[in-house]
């Protein structure tokens, strides 16, 4: 077996990807991706050798990704916007090989301090000019004259895919996602035979480093033989013209994706009269807008449950009766628990920690075997971390997140992560971080700081402080100057009793 199979077997013809106006055809991809992985081959890249993509939505992203899994190397996508001591920290953890870049993070890459990403050998640019560094710097499209070279056959527990996550407790680590995992979850989702067909254009606005953009929107799509149009930057009004333009007729967004939509008041009712699937996934969508768009445009938005380690769908609405406020039913395929703190089943409407078991289950964190045992139970269980509550027809409701996790726009934040940027600067005594209600994004992270003596700090210059160094959704969108902050007798923050004092003003 092999990821990259998914492609094979659609007519040459039919347009697989749409990007920027210009279409590139099954035939065309296929012939792109045997090309590059021939080139990849060229560079020493080999089976079991992990390549990191800085790269968002384009067709270099998929043809690359597409190469690398063929030749049985690992694909680690990251946040081509992130900055450059967190992009350092993740490609030194991984041990890439070789990066893939492209223009929109080409200076980050200038950035990088090559010493501390010493396994890096090669960069693969998509630009005309060097923005290797010290080590070997190769234009994509040189490598796409190469000869091509056969793709190899795979065990299904080889490593595909390593993404980086906050997990259900943690700082950020590498969920390693191996071929059947990423393929379990495709055909779980095709369980439904009309979740997808060859006849869809899927909108895909979703970023390719997260799970969801990956396996859901690229993955299934190209499975059953869709065209993909590939969207690098969200704005409303433009992405309504593709829609319209395009004849779009599946739309897999994040919250915040519908909220913008629901709240664009110069919108046609018939803005979305091709969609006949929208899809939300990666937090919670709140009623308000799923009946908002209801009622204006007549488009009923389908909520699911997943996470990375997951590969990422649990649970959807797809194929179900909608029930307002829940994630819908387990897939095929995929075994559900709601599990109290008793560790036994919670009974119908009592909240209980979701627990997973299926073919889609993540093989553990790269190198962390502490963090995998934490959530992996002897029998195959994931202990998601998450509460939910389930009603008698099986749907299930998200209740709250376990712990302290930040969701922003689908993106998993841990405050601890946050504190210890905040706690780095030369004014910053100590810091708690917990996440508020946002109407756009889900949520927001704010800080509470507590500063040494003396010192002369503003809020603005803490923000910017945490842009140098954290992706832009993890800083903080407001900071608290406290005198102290609230710790149990061990002399643990209890980020709860933030949060609370927060709620009473």
């Amino acid at each position: 077996m092999n990821l990259a199979n998914i492609i094979d077997g659609h007519p040459d013809e039919s347009v697989a990807l749409m990007f920027r106006g210009r279409p590139t055809t099954y035939g065309e991809l296929r012939a792109d991706v045997d090309r590059l992985r021939g080139g990849m081959a060229s560079l020493g890249i080999e089976s079991g050798d992990c390549v990191a993509f800085m790269c968002g939505n384009g067709p270099h992203f998929v043809v690359a990704y597409l190469a690398a899994l063929g030749l049985g190397a690992v694909v680690a996508p990251l946040n081509p916007l992130s900055p450059a001591p967190e992009l350092e920290a993740e490609i030194a953890a991984i041990s890439a090989k070789a990066v893939v870049i492209e223009q929109l993070s080409a200076a980050t890459w200038g950035n990088v301090d090559h010493d501390r990403v010493p396994s890096v050998e090669t960069v693969i640019t998509t630009e005309a000019h060097d923005h290797g560094g010290p080590v070997d710097s190769v234009h994509l499209d040189d490598l796409l004259r190469a000869e091509p070279v056969d793709r190899i056959e795979v065990e299904p527990d080889h490593l595909a895919v390593m993404i980086f996550t906050s997990g259900t407790a943690g700082s950020p680590k590498a969920a390693m996602l191996t071929h059947n995992n990423l393929l379990s979850s495709i055909e779980q989702s095709l369980s439904n035979p009309d979740a997808a067909t060859a006849d869809d254009v899927i909108y895909g606005v979703l970023p390719l480093f997260h799970i969801f953009g990956l396996n859901i929107v690229l993955g299934l799509g190209l499975r059953v033989g869709a065209t993909i149009v590939l969207v690098q930057r969200f704005d409303p009004l433009t992405a309504t013209e593709t829609i319209r333009d395009r004849g779009v007729t599946i739309v897999p967004g994040a919250p915040s994706m519908w909220t913008a939509f629901a709240h664009f008041d110069e919108l046609a009712p018939d803005t979305f009269a091709t969609v006949r699937r929208a899809l939300s996934g990666a937090s919670r969508l709140p009623i308000p807008v799923a009946e908002r768009m209801k009622e204006r445009f007549g488009v009923e938005i389908l909520e699911g449950y997943g996470l990375t380690e997951a590969s990422p769908t649990v649970t959807t609405q797809v194929g179900h009766v909608v029930r307002p406020g829940s994630v819908g039913r387990a897939l095929d395929g995929v075994e559900v628990r709601l599990v109290n703190n008793g560790n036994t089943d919670a009974l119908v409407g009592d909240v209980g920690e979701i627990w997973v078991r299926g073919d889609n289950v993540f093989a553990g964190y790269f190198e962390n075997p502490e963090a995998t045992a934490a959530v992996l139970t002897d029998d195959g269980w994931l202990k998601t971390g998450d509460l939910a509550i389930c009603d008698d027809e099986g749907n299930m409701y998200l209740v709250d997140r376990a712990k302290d996790l930040v969701i922003v726009s689908g993106f998993n934040v841990f405050p601890a992560e946050v504190e210890e940027v905040l706690a780095h600067h030369p004014d910053v005594a100590e810091a708690g971080v917990v996440g508020v209600p946002h109407p756009h994004t889900g949520e927001a992270v704010r800080a509470f700081v507590v500063t040494i003596e003396g010192a002369d700090v503003d809020e603005e210059t803490l923000i910017e402080h945490c842009l140098d160094h954290l992706a832009r959704y993890k800083c903080p969108n407001k900071i608290m100057f406290v005198n102290d902050l609230p710790r149990n007798a061990s002399g643990k923050l209890v980020r709860r009793n933030l949060a609370d004092a927060m709620a009473a003003g």
